[in-house]
């Protein structure tokens, strides 16, 4: 991936020197003909394209927002009631995730959603213990995270 994106910049470089203007415009747009031209090859050499899992993290960002959004309205809503009806709880979550980054970025996800933390791990670290404001249901809250962040975090780094 990193020298997809190195080849990439000589291509955005080159193209500025051959349009004899050193303008973020001209070096902008010779990268977008360096990602048609990586992406053109992709299948003809045997890699996988890098933009691939630019867009991937695109859609974990705008998948973190949204939980985000959902989370802080659910927060609101324990707040705001007069009566508290939450469940609170403590939920082992049994991750697929291989490396230690990819854990700690789950976990990282989880405590920045309001309502939730992350509170330890398993002794082989496979399980992330998480703690909760409010969970009516512990199978789809733990179906939810495995839908949710897990799935976006492969797609990253797979």
């Amino acid at each position: 991936m990193a020298f997809q994106i190195l080849i990439n910049l000589i291509i955005a470089v080159t193209w500025a020197f051959l349009q004899n203007s050193f303008t973020a415009s001209h070096f902008f747009f010779g990268y977008v003909v360096g990602i048609l031209i990586l992406f053109i090859l992709r299948k003809f050499l045997i890699f996988d394209f890098y933009m691939d899992r630019v867009w991937a993290l695109v859609k974990l960002l705008f998948l973190f927002f949204v939980e985000l959004v959902k989370s802080n309205i659910d927060v609101i809503k324990i707040i705001l009631s007069p009566k508290l009806k939450n469940k609170t709880g403590i939920v082992a979550v049994e991750t697929r995730l291989d490396s230690k980054l990819e854990i700690t970025l789950l976990a990282g996800l989880i405590s920045l959603t309001p309502g939730t933390i992350s509170m330890d791990f398993s002794d082989n670290g496979k399980t992330i213990y998480i703690h909760s404001l409010d969970i009516p249901d512990k199978e789809k809250m733990i179906e939810q995270i495995h839908n949710t962040f897990e799935r976006a975090i492969m797609e990253v780094t797979k």
